[in-house]
């Protein structure tokens, strides 16, 4: 139970100290937002770099994980990890009702830039809404997805998948292959 350990062990460190050394993995919420009764999962592109979004490594980018950074703020909460992540949800994406929130699984993956900075704690957020859209500039496009059109985007050789989903599409498979 990572997270556990997480919240147990949790320090608040300046991002910027944190983002230049793999000493210190961020954790990071990271969420699939899902409509079980449709088999969708929230997908989007990020906006390109210098449009609307900073973070080059990631700048227009497909992705079907929510999440982001702990802020100074949530470092004193009970869970830092979902209140970041909620907050996240609530920045980037219009989600009008979360029947069901639980973890997942977890994701490490030490062989990118962005990567080797952050840990991921996969969260899978259940919905009933059948619409969910971006609520940023962060996001150029986004909406529900089916798990087939999640292969066509990857099969794209003109669309770029950041790594976390591309590692958070197993887990989403089986979840889904268990809900039949």
């Amino acid at each position: 139970d990572f997270e556990k350990r997480i919240l147990v062990n949790f320090t608040y460190i300046k991002r910027g100290i944190a983002e230049k050394d793999p000493e210190f993995k961020q954790p990071i919420g990271y969420a699939l937002i899902v409509n079980t009764k449709l088999r969708k999962v929230f997908a989007y592109k990020r906006a390109t770099h210098g449009e609307n979004y900073s973070e080059k490594r990631l700048a227009g980018k497909w992705s079907w994980g929510v999440g982001g950074h702990i802020d100074k703020s949530e470092e004193k909460s009970a869970n830092p990890l979902s209140d970041s992540l909620l907050r996240e949800i609530s920045e980037e994406i219009s989600l009008p009702s979360v029947t069901r929130t639980r973890v997942l699984g977890y994701i490490n993956d030490d062989l990118t830039e962005v990567g080797k900075v952050h840990f991921g704690v996969l969260y899978l957020i259940e919905t009933d809404s059948e619409e969910v859209k971006p609520n940023s500039s962060e996001i150029s496009v986004g909406e529900l997805k089916s798990i087939s059109e999640l292969e066509e985007i990857l099969s794209n050789p003109n669309a770029v998948v950041e790594e976390w989903s591309k590692m958070a599409l197993g887990p989403l498979k089986a979840f889904f292959s268990l809900k039949k």
